[in-house]
């Protein structure tokens, strides 16, 4: 049997279900203004020198962020002046 392989669309629309499964959660527990872009910001900014992972490396990564992780992220980010980025 042939591995399944997703094309670019179909990659993304499965990073971003993810993504947003992820702000759900924080939603939950109070982060009302955490966004499915602030996530995937964050994921993807430790991919910088390496380059872009497996896919089931980012689900992983995506669904095990913390919220102290992101949120020190997003300090960091506003310290150099990015909109988070």
């Amino acid at each position: 049997m042939e591995p399944e392989y997703l094309n670019e669309s179909e990659w993304l629309s499965a990073i971003e279900m993810i993504c947003a499964s992820k702000v759900e959660e924080f939603h939950l527990i109070g982060y009302e203004y955490v966004t499915a872009d602030d996530i995937w910001n964050c994921v993807n900014s430790k991919y910088e020198k390496e380059g872009t992972p497996s896919l089931h490396k980012l689900v992983n990564d995506i669904l095990s962020l913390k919220a102290t992780a992101l949120m020190n992220y997003m300090t960091i980010s506003a310290y150099k002046g990015s909109s988070f980025d």
